[in-house]
């Protein structure tokens, strides 16, 4: 049994290095194929969007144009619509796809009558301006379009509007959309 192991042992034995030579490490990193431009630019064609918004972003979306009859005219993702009563002041912000408001800010809401001396000054629609603009960022809306009236555009509150509107992030204008050829 003794000779079977030292048998064993001796198969299993390195030789020994000198000291001048250096050993050498037989293993080597894998080579890694080139790769083209072109396969960064490929899609996968099972490729599914998750955010629906994606397009609207890069302005690839298609804009319902509407009739050419219809004012205000619907070419928009989002449009800003900003009105005042004699007694409160109301913005809401209009998604092309949908009539019922994505967001909006009225001085009817109690956080915010309640820190007006008026609901409908040139401060309060400062104050809604604000607000908007802060959900609207919070919302990830960063463009809209606004088209005021026109007789009521010179107004101070809507000129204090548009201001608080601007101060908060938002741009009233949407990027020009992109055709790209099929």
């Amino acid at each position: 049994m003794a000779s079977g192991l030292r048998l064993l042992l001796g198969q299993i034995r390195r030789p020994i290095v000198a000291a001048n030579q250096t050993a050498r490490c037989a293993s080597r990193a894998a080579s890694q194929p080139e790769r083209s431009a072109e396969e960064n630019e490929a899609v996968s064609p099972t490729f599914v969007n998750r955010n629906p918004r994606n397009l609207e972003q890069l302005a690839l979306a298609v804009k319902d144009r509407g009739w050419d009859t219809i004012w205000p005219r619907r070419e928009f993702y989002h449009r800003l619509e900003f009105s005042r009563t004699q007694h409160h002041v109301t913005a809401r912000v209009f998604s092309s796809s949908s009539p019922v408001p994505v967001l909006s800010c009225s001085t009817r809401e109690w956080a915010l009558k309640k820190e007006l001396a008026s609901t409908n000054c040139v401060a309060a629609c400062q104050a809604v301006g604000e607000v908007l603009a802060q959900r609207c960022q919070q919302a990830g809306i960063t463009r809209m379009v606004y088209r005021a009236i026109p007789w009521t555009y010179r107004s101070d509150a809507v000129q204090s509007f548009r201001t608080a509107i601007k101060g908060g992030g938002i741009t009233l204008s949407e990027p020009r959309r992109k055709y790209v050829g099929t």
